[in-house]
């Protein structure tokens, strides 16, 4: 158990790869507006994130963001496993089973780099402690006093009053932390639902009514939360925006689900041949956990809670990349706690003298391979730990020091790092998608596929800077082309990844 928490720490360590880090540190700083049309009102559901990772990063820079990052990770697996290994019997031997730990590691080797430092850990983290709090919670409320022990009803009682307040206050935190926050409440009702179901042969008898309204209020009360916030209604209605992007249902939404690189099918990339092999596992672990978990759950009903979360989170996982995160910490809990049976018998047939020390050797060498591609991943780090192919470092560095008078036209990529390191330019757009309507997004994504549009909007809108990606995310080819032999325009700074262009 130690060491497959300790390798999902190491394998988080590796330079900041997210993009919207940095526009989340700008924010925190200073409220970051583009000098475009921001479609309002705008809802700062990150501001706790952005204060706590900026501060962390002013303390130590990047490699203490990413050291904080890795050990933010080891935490969500670590709330999810540890219930699941803590039982014994028969989840005991399986997770004892060194191939099933190997297996693990190799899993948590190849998505390492799903272990990005976003908002979303801080979901995973706080759904992680709602993942152990409260089944417990929830049970104790309504079981009532006659499930505790005469001497120790009194503290037992304020015990469960004490998590209750906690996880309140958890929730109300969670609002301001990452926009999933809905998660926490409806997870709260799928257990308060089992819990009920559970209880469903007392038929609710009259004095029951009382043990079944105090829990139903405290799940009450978890959706309540955003409502503190000065926010109120809007923060509240923030993770339909989400959904909305997700599923494409409004105009500027459809283009975010379709043009945005995180927000498409795992088989959609798959198909595109991007990133093939992790877009493979996640169609095949996602899939597999979906047919699996309907499977348990028209058996029985007794892992209600287990199985539905697995079955929801492989649903997201399938239709969007960025939501693989949310499946997989579920997943491995899941067939920890209840490992398919092809898992738990195959090695039924082979001689217990010679079995588990041939499944130690094949585990070691295989532990000891995927650290030995972990150690020389290091090598081509620098100590700085940014990922210099994902934001302009060199470019930034190059236009701080030589300023100009017009405007600035950028990659929505590139937008969070420049606005963070030289915020004295106003930048063009960020990764706030939603900030934008579906007429700017369809004029941005125009000047990729018709470069002539681009040249008569700079002219209009004043632009004489440009910067664009030379490699990773490179959708600009041909209006590199253009502005390349362009008689108005100069490559005024090149290095390995990124282009400035200067109008003269």
């Amino acid at each position: 158990m130690i060491l497959l928490l300790l390798l999902a720490v190491l394998f988080a360590v590796f330079p900041l790869t997210d993009t919207d880090i940095w526009w989340h540190m700008a924010c925190a700083r200073e409220w970051v507006t583009a000098w475009t049309p921001v479609r309002g009102p705008v809802v700062n559901v990150h501001e706790y994130f952005q204060q706590v990772v900026y501060a962390v990063y002013c303390a130590g820079g990047a490699p203490l963001l990413v050291a904080f990052k890795a050990l933010l990770w080891g935490g969500v697996f670590a709330l999810f496993l540890v219930p699941a290994v803590g039982r014994r019997g028969r989840n005991a031997r399986v997770f004892g089973n060194p191939l099933a730990v190997t297996a693990s590691a190799v899993l948590l080797f190849v998505f390492r780099y799903q272990m990005e430092m976003r908002p979303v850990v801080f979901t995973l983290l706080f759904l992680g402690v709602y993942w152990n709090a409260v089944p417990w919670q929830l049970a104790r409320l309504v079981a009532g006093e006659k499930a505790i022990p005469g001497d120790r009803r009194a503290a037992e009682c304020a015990r469960t009053c004490l998590v209750a307040i906690a996880l309140l206050v958890l929730q109300w935190l969670w609002c301001r932390f990452q926009g999933l926050y809905i998660l926490g409440p409806l997870f709260a009702l799928l257990c308060l639902a089992h819990v009920l179901y559970r209880n469903r042969p007392a038929r609710l008898p009259a004095r029951k009514v009382a043990s079944v309204a105090v829990p139903a209020a405290f799940v009450a009360l978890l959706f309540v939360m955003p409502f503190l916030h000065e926010d109120g209604l809007r923060l509240f209605l923030y993770p339909f925006g989400l959904l909305d992007r997700l599923l494409g249902l409004t105009p500027s939404a459809a283009i975010f689900a379709s043009e945005i690189a995180e927000n498409r099918s795992p088989l959609t990339l798959l198909l595109a041949r991007e990133n093939v092999l992790a877009s493979a596992l996640m169609v095949v672990l996602a899939a597999f956990g979906a047919v699996y978990a309907v499977m348990r759950l028209v058996r029985s009903r007794e892992k209600l809670v287990l199985w539905t979360t697995l079955f929801v989170t492989a649903v997201l996982a399938l239709v969007a990349e960025r939501n693989f995160v949310l499946f997989f910490p579920v997943f491995l809990s899941a067939f920890i706690h209840h490992p398919a049976p092809s898992i738990s018998h195959s090695t039924s047939h082979i001689p217990h003298s010679f079995s588990p020390k041939i499944s130690q050797i094949v585990s070691i060498v295989i532990l000891a391979i995927l650290l030995g591609f972990w150690a020389k991943s290091l090598t081509s780090y620098d100590k700085h730990m940014v990922a210099y192919q994902r934001v302009p470092v060199n470019a930034a560095a190059w236009m701080a020091q030589h300023p100009h008078s017009g405007r600035l036209f950028n990659d929505d990529r590139a937008g969070g790092y420049l606005a963070f390191v030289n915020p004295r330019d106003s930048i063009y757009m960020d990764g706030r998608f939603i900030l934008k309507s579906a007429e700017f997004f369809a004029r941005y994504l125009s000047y990729a596929r018709e470069p002539e549009t681009f040249l008569r909007d700079a002219d209009s809108l004043g632009v004489d800077r440009a910067v664009f990606p030379l490699r990773f995310y490179a959708r600009w080819g041909a209006l590199l082309g253009v502005l390349r032999e362009s008689p108005e325009w100069d490559a005024c700074h090149v290095d390995d990844f990124y282009i400035v262009f200067c109008k003269k």
